[in-house]
Parts: structure tokens; C-alpha cells; sequence
């Protein structure tokens, strides 16, 4: 493969269809500019990845019809012949020269048409990128209630735009990078550079830039290679579908990186307090918001430990619990053939078995598996002495309280802690309960989100600067006067 492309375009065209051998989709139309000295130039796009219409009208038609060539004095201008060109008869809004052949070969691949011009040593890259796209939709996975219906999709172009909309500074910088020795994604790391800290920046940058893998499939796949600690069960960035709660994130001083072909953008640093804030937290009242946070943290407090609970203290510590519940949880057990181990880790793999046969089955019919099949076998297991009732009530409260937490990745993560604590508690009882509590807390507190301690600000960073008034609380938005201490902002208030 040359480097440079040369002055004959027989040459050069002979050289890109060596390149896509066998690629029937690779279009390439010759052409003679001029109306008296006709000059052979040759266009070549892939079908499918253009508008082939601004192709026709803005470069074919002008080419054909208006540009001249002073056969005199061409000597003079044959070295800028493409700037000639470029400059008196493309109508393309955007056109660049290159004369590096790696480099036309990638804008191909990207959508863009490569017009070779015999006699000049570079060739113009035509912007005429135009491969069908999905609209702008309401995103499925954080709806409001109030608040905007616009969410991120699958091009980049499109998501830049969008942040574009709601801050509207020149200081919001957008830096563009390709990850995949073959696919080639587009990655952009957007911040506001007078907000966001640098050494934060400069991280997130230094880490994508390292990463060295054939094909990217999406932001999920670069969550995974850039986070701190690839082996913790938790998510040490945040994703979001919606433009608004990104930009909130711009202005907090923290980093967005957007991955072409996937319509989750990932927020960095991410820590506890990000995790259980939601969207619909700000286009709330204060006191609404401040409920709804404790209500969160109950939630995720009850999927991970309801079920260990009830192993601990039927198994173990029954003399805890009142005399009436013991006797009624006696009572409700005299069918069972299992002890509370067997039903307890039996009701929580169907419940799974439920909810994953749901989530592969779309529409309507995964929510009625789900529904009727929770509602059916659960009756049944009671009916038939497998179960108690009382462990269907706790399956059911853990079930419902993991979709109250608003992070899908940190629910999960609590879902298979579940299964630890479930296991501690049917070895030790209580005692191992606190055991895996303790350790958790261990784990949460060493953890890092580039940087910064995953457990900000509840293990102190941010605490003098007020912190917990947009974590723990929600406070009323006279009183966030000052951004979050945990990202280290340059320019720490944001309003006076």
C-alpha cells in the first residue's frame, strides 16, 4: 500500500480497488470537468453511506457545468489544482485536501466521498455523509414525568448537537478520538475546560487513547476498559440516554465520553451519590426529591439484604423477632419440606428466571410473562407447601425495590451481592450478614472512579462544601450555590 497518492489518477484509482477488492459496494464514477478543457476526475463513495443527492447537485452538476481550465496556463496551477477546485467549484459545505492515502481510505469507510483529479497529487474529501439514521426519541430507560422528551441516538454527530442545545458556551469543548484498529469508532470526550478539572481530563483522554482492541461495540465495552476496577461488581461510571441529565453533568465539572453507534453516553467520575440521582429529581419540588432519595436508599438497603434477613433469623435467630411473628412464621412454615436456605434460594433463581425470560421477550408479552407468570407461580408454590406466604411478601419487596433504584448497573450489582449476603447469612447467620456488610463497605471505600473515592461525598470529600444537599437530599436549588466538591472544579459556583 503507498503512502501518498500520485498525480496519475489510473494509478490511485487501481490502487483503492486493490484496497476493496470485492467490496461491490464501493461506488466509483468517473467524470470529465469542464466545458472545453475536460480533465478526467473520478468520485468514490460507498453506496448506502452518502446522500447521493448532494453528490448529484453540489459536486457532478457543478463539476460538469461550471469549472474551467485555462489549458494555457495549467503548468501554473497543476500542483493546486484540488485547492482550484476546491475553492471555485465544489458547493459542498465542507472540503478538505489530503494527499495521504490511509487517510482517504478511513474517510471512505466514514461516509465521505474521495474525488481524485488527474494531475494533482492530493484528492478532496467531500462531506456527504448521509446513512439512515433513527430520530430524535423520547429515551425508553429514564422516563419524566416534566422535563424534556428528547434523548441521545445512535450517531455522534447528532449527540454533540444535543448537548450543543442546552449549554450554549464556547468553552464546551467536544475532542474526537478513534478507538478499533478495524471499526474505527468515533469517541468524543466532551468538557467545559473552564469547569472541569484538568488532571480529570486528562485522564479520561490517556486512558481511551490506550486502549487497543480490533472493534469497539459500544459505550458499554468502553466502560469496561477504561474504569478503574475491572473486577468490582460495581459501575464505576454512569450512563444516561438523556441530553439534559449530561449537560447537568458538564456543568457539576464532570466528563462526558460519547461512543458512536450506541445511544448511552457515559458521565465520569461516577460515585454513590451520582448513582442515586435521578432526572426527575429537578424537575420536582425539593421536598418530593428529598423523599424519593431516602425512598432510593431503602430501596437498595432492601434488595440486598431482605433475603438474608429472613434466612438469618428463621434459621438462626427466630428469639429476635416478637412472639406473635414467630409464632405466625411457625405457623405459615408447618407445610414446607425445605428449610428457609433451600426456599429462600429457590424463590430468588425463579424470580431472575422471570425477570431475564421478560427482558428477552419485548413488548407486551415479556411484561405478561413477567406479571402472570410471578403471580401464578407464586400462588401455586404456596398452595403446593413449597413456599410460605411470608417469603413470596419478601421476594416481591425485593423484586419492586430494585426498580426503584435509577441506576440499572448499580441495581445489579446489589443483585448478586443478594446472592453473597444469602449465603453468609445461611452459614453464620446474622453474624455473617454483618460480616459481608462489613466487607462491602470496605470494598466501596477503597473503590475509585478516576480518581476520585467512589463513596463521595458519604466518606467525606464534599461534606464541608455541602455536598450531601444534592446526594442524600434535595435541597431547594436557591441553596446549590456551589458545585460538587468531588470533582474538583475550577470555578466552584454556579450561582450567586
Amino acid at each position: 500500500m503507498v503512502d501518498k497518492i500520485s498525480k496519475d489518477i489510473k494509478e490511485n484509482v487501481e490502487e483503492f480497488k486493490n484496497t476493496f477488492k470485492d467490496a461491490d459496494d464501493l461506488v466509483y464514477r468517473n467524470i470529465k470537468i469542464g466545458k472545453k478543457n475536460k480533465k478526467e476526475a473520478c468520485l468514490i463513495f460507498i453506496d448506502g453511506m452518502v446522500d447521493k443527492s448532494v453528490i448529484s447537485d453540489y459536486a457532478i452538476e457543478v463539476l460538469f457545468d461550471e469549472m474551467e481550465i485555462d489549458e494555457s496556463n495549467l503548468d501554473s496551477y497543476k500542483t493546486s489544482l484540488s485547492e482550484k477546485i476546491s475553492e471555485e467549484s465544489i458547493a459542498v459545505h465542507d472540503v478538505k485536501e489530503e494527499d495521504s492515502y490511509d487517510k482517504l481510505v478511513d474517510m471512505i469507510l466514514a461516509g465521505e466521498t474521495v474525488l481524485l483529479i488527474d494531475g494533482s497529487d492530493k484528492a478532496l474529501i467531500l462531506s456527504t455523509r448521509g446513512w439512515p439514521t433513527r430520530g430524535v426519541q423520547e429515551p425508553q430507560t429514564e422516563t419524566v414525568v416534566r422535563g424534556p422528551r428528547d434523548g441521545f441516538v445512535e450517531t455522534l454527530r447528532f449527540n454533540t448537537a444535543l448537548l450543543r442545545r442546552h449549554i450554549r458556551d464556547p468553552k464546551l469543548k467536544i475532542k474526537t478520538l478513534q478507538v478499533g484498529r478495524r471499526s474505527k469508532t468515533d469517541v468524543a470526550v466532551v468538557y467545559i475546560e473552564d469547569i472541569a478539572n484538568d488532571k480529570i481530563v486528562e485522564e479520561v483522554i490517556n486512558r481511551i487513547n490506550k486502549i487497543d482492541i480490533d472493534y469497539l461495540p459500544g459505550s458499554a465495552a468502553m466502560e469496561a476498559l477504561i474504569e478503574d476496577s475491572y473486577l468490582s461488581l460495581f459501575p464505576q461510571l454512569e450512563n444516561t440516554e438523556r441530553p439534559d441529565s449530561a449537560a447537568a453533568s458538564l456543568l457539576e465539572g464532570r466528563v462526558v465520553i460519547i461512543v458512536d453507534n450506541t445511544p448511552f453516553v457515559l458521565m465520569v467520575p461516577a460515585t454513590i451519590g451520582t448513582l442515586f440521582q435521578s432526572t426527575e429529581d429537578y424537575y420536582s419540588r425539593w421536598p418530593i426529591g428529598t423523599l424519593v432519595r431516602f425512598v432510593r436508599i431503602l430501596s437498595a438497603i432492601l434488595t440486598a439484604v431482605s433475603p438474608a434477613l429472613y434466612i438469618a433469623f428463621t434459621a438462626y435467630h427466630p428469639g429476635l423477632i416478637p412472639t406473635a411473628f414467630t409464632l405466625y412464621l411457625a405457623a405459615s412454615r408447618v407445610n414446607v419440606p425445605f428449610p428457609a436456605v433451600i426456599e429462600a434460594f429457590l424463590m430468588e433463581i425463579t424470580i431472575e428466571i422471570l425477570r431475564e425470560s421478560g427482558t428477552r421477550i419485548a413488548g407486551p408479552i415479556g411484561t405478561t410473562i413477567g406479571i402472570v407468570g410471578g403471580i401464578i407461580i407464586g400462588q401455586a408454590a404456596v398452595e403446593a407447601g413449597i413456599v410460605s406466604p411470608l417469603k413470596i411478601i419478601i421476594t416481591a419487596i425485593t423484586t419492586i425495590s430494585f426498580f426503584a433504584i435509577p441506576s440499572y448497573e448499580w441495581a445489579s450489582s446489589l443483585r448478586i451481592i443478594r446472592f453473597a449476603f444469602m449465603f453468609l447469612a445461611a452459614v453464620l447467620g446474622l453474624y455473617g450478614l454483618m460480616l459481608g456488610i462489613a466487607i462491602l463497605i470496605v470494598h466501596l471505600a477503597k473503590l475509585e472512579s478516576f480518581t476520585v473515592p467512589f463513596s463521595a461525598p458519604y466518606s467525606g470529600l464534599g461534606l464541608k462544601e455541602g455536598d450531601l444537599k444534592d446526594t442524600l437530599v434535595k435541597a431547594p436549588i436557591q441553596k446549590l450555590k456551589r458545585r460538587p466538591q468531588f470533582t474538583f472544579p475550577k470555578d466552584k459556583t454556579r450561582m450567586k
